[in-house]
C-alpha cells in the first residue's frame, strides 16, 4: 500500500475538510469533529444539504450505468472524495466485470483512505491528481497504465468543479480532458448551483466553505453549461440532478446542483 499521508493528524484534523465534510452528509464515518462541526453548520442553514448529497450521488450512479450500459469500459473519476457506498466501481463491476476505474483527488489524506478502503484487484486504482493541473494528471503513469485514451472513457466530474474558482480556469481544463479523448467518449458532471437560493444563507454557507479545505464557487446553469462545449449533451440535457433519468430512488426531489451526460462525438 502506497501514499501514506505526509500529513500530521492535528493538521489534518483541524481544519474542515470538503471530502470528509460530504462524507458526513453521506452518513459515513470518515470525518474528524472540525469536518463534523462545520457541516453542522451547513445543515442548519440548509437542513436538506444531507438528502441533497445523497441525490448528487444517486446521480452519479445512474450516469455511471447509462455509460457503463452503452459499452464504455473505462471510468475516470476526477474528484472522487472519500469512498463511500455506490462507487464507481460498484456499480459498473455488474454490467461489466473487466472495466476500469481511475480513481483521482487531489488531497492526499482522501487517497490515502480510498487505496486501503477499495479493492486491490487490478481494475481499480486511486492516483493523486489534480483537475486544475490536466495535462499532469494525463501523463500520470498510473492513469496512462489503466486507461486507454484511444477507446472510449467516461470522465466523471461529480461534485469536484464547485471547488475550483474561475481564476484557476475550469473551463480549460475540462476541453483538455475532453481533446485527450476519443470519440465515444462521455463527460458525467454535477455541479452546485444557488440560482433560486436567498442571498443571505448562501453567503453564510460560502463564508463556512471559506475556512474548509476549498472555497465554494456555485455557477449558474448557463455558466455550468459551457462545460459540455464539444459534447453532444443528451437528453435530458443539463437539468436539477433529480430530473436526470430518474429511476424512483427514494429522496429523488431534492437537488441542490445540475447534472448532465454529454457524449464526444
Amino acid at each position: 500500500m502506497t501514499g501514506k499521508p505526509t500529513t500530521t493528524p492535528s493538521e489534518a484534523e483541524s481544519r474542515p475538510n470538503v471530502a470528509r465534510m460530504y462524507d458526513y452528509y453521506l452518513g459515513g464515518c470518515h470525518n474528524f469533529a472540525a469536518d463534523r462541526a462545520a457541516a453542522e453548520q451547513i445543515l442548519a442553514i440548509f437542513p436538506d444539504t444531507g438528502v441533497a448529497a445523497q441525490t448528487n450521488r444517486a446521480f452519479l450512479r445512474r450516469a455511471v450505468r447509462y455509460a457503463a450500459e452503452q459499452g464504455v469500459r473505462q471510468f475516470l473519476d476526477i474528484g472522487a472524495g472519500l469512498p463511500t457506498q455506490g462507487n464507481v466501481h460498484e456499480v459498473v463491476r455488474p454490467l461489466a466485470p473487466a472495466a476500469r476505474v481511475v480513481y483521482v483527488d487531489n488531497d492526499e489524506v482522501a487517497v490515502a483512505y480510498a487505496r486501503r478502503l477499495l479493492p486491490v484487484d487490478g481494475r481499480t486504482v486511486v492516483v493523486r491528481g489534480d483537475l486544475r493541473r490536466p495535462e499532469e494528471l494525463l501523463a500520470d503513469p498510473d492513469v496512462r497504465a489503466n486507461i486507454d485514451f484511444t477507446e472510449p472513457v467516461a470522465v466523471l466530474l461529480v461534485a469536484v468543479l464547485h471547488f475550483v474558482p474561475d481564476s484557476d480556469d475550469p473551463y480549460a481544463a475540462v476541453a483538455r480532458l475532453r481533446d485527450a479523448t476519443a470519440p465515444g467518449s462521455m463527460l458525467a458532471l454535477s455541479h452546485l448551483t444557488m440560482d433560486g437560493a436567498p442571498p443571505v444563507p448562501t453567503q453564510q454557507g460560502r463564508e463556512i466553505y471559506q475556512r474548509s479545505s476549498a472555497p465554494l464557487i456555485p455557477r449558474t446553469h448557463a455558466a455550468t453549461a459551457r462545460f459540455f462545449e464539444g459534447y453532444e449533451l443528451l437528453d435530458p440535457g443539463l437539468v436539477w440532478l433529480a430530473d436526470w433519468r430518474p429511476d424512483g430512488e427514494p429522496h429523488a426531489a431534492v437537488s441542490h446542483g445540475y447534472g448532465g451526460l454529454g457524449l464526444r462525438p
